[in-house]
Order: structure tokens, then C-alpha cells, then sequence
């Protein structure tokens, strides 16, 4: 049996769908097929935001903004636009799911760190609602 696909959305998916994604991935990544985009993806991640993954142990040196296409609309099992009003290129199949977060793109790591840790927050709640039986990993 093929994992649930939750897509992670942001503008420039430099920042919030990054840590999304990433926690995502680090806290429930056995259980689901974690991936992340933007409308108008940046050259590079956020580099605080990659700092303050860092310090969870997460690394995300191999990690690339890329442009969200109406092919993985169709496929996600649950789209997490991390701003409202994205204009997407096509309708998600699958269920959509929007939080109202600032984009960090010019802050720094402490600046982040709170809204890492609110993303953080969020993405558990959601691994625990998609899938109840799901062991969300403890902070590290």
C-alpha cells in the first residue's frame, strides 16, 4: 500500500513549506509521502529557516525550491497552502488544508524559531489526524 502524498505550498517554498515539509517528514516521514512547492519558487531555501531545522537535527542541504505543477495537485492526498490565496495552476484532488503563516524570508534564525516551532505544532496535529494510529517522533 502506497503512503498518503501531503504537498506542503508556499510562495517561494523557501520557507514555510520547507519547514513544513521537513518536519513533516522528520516527525512522521515513515507514514507519509512528504513534499514540497511553490507558485514562484526562490534559487535556495532560507538559510536561518535551514539553520533553525538544523538544530533539530534535520538536514536539508539537499533541499531545492522547485515549482508546484497541476500533476502534483492531482496527486497529493492533502495540499498544506501555508498562505492563503496561493493562485494555483490547477485545483488539488485532494483535500486542502489552509494555515495563515508570515513568510520569513528576510528573518533571522531567532526570528524563525518560533515560527518553526508553530509549524512544528501543527504538522504532529495533522500526522495525528490523518492517521490516529501514527507515532509522531518526540522532539530531539
Amino acid at each position: 500500500m502506497s503512503k498518503p502524498i501531503v504537498l506542503f505550498l508556499c510562495t517561494h517554498n523557501a520557507g514555510r513549506s520547507q519547514l513544513g515539509a521537513a518536519l513533516m517528514h522528520h516527525r512522521a516521514g515513515e507514514h507519509f509521502d512528504v513534499r514540497s512547492a511553490g507558485i514562484a519558487p526562490a534559487a535556495a531555501i532560507n538559510e536561518a529557516g535551514a539553520a533553525t531545522l538544523a538544530e533539530l537535527g534535520i538536514d536539508t542541504s539537499h533541499r531545492m525550491p522547485r515549482k508546484v505543477t497541476p500533476e502534483d495537485l492531482a496527486a497529493a492526498d492533502v495540499v498544506v497552502a501555508m498562505k492563503p490565496g496561493l493562485k494555483l495552476p490547477a485545483t488539488p484532488t485532494g483535500r486542502l488544508i489552509v494555515w495563515e503563516l508570515p513568510d520569513p524570508g528576510d528573518w533571522d534564525a531567532d526570528s524563525i524559531r518560533p515560527l518553526r516551532d508553530e509549524i512544528d505544532a501543527r504538522v504532529k496535529q495533522l500526522a495525528l489526524e490523518l492517521s490516529p494510529s501514527v507515532r509522531v517522533h518526540p522532539e530531539t
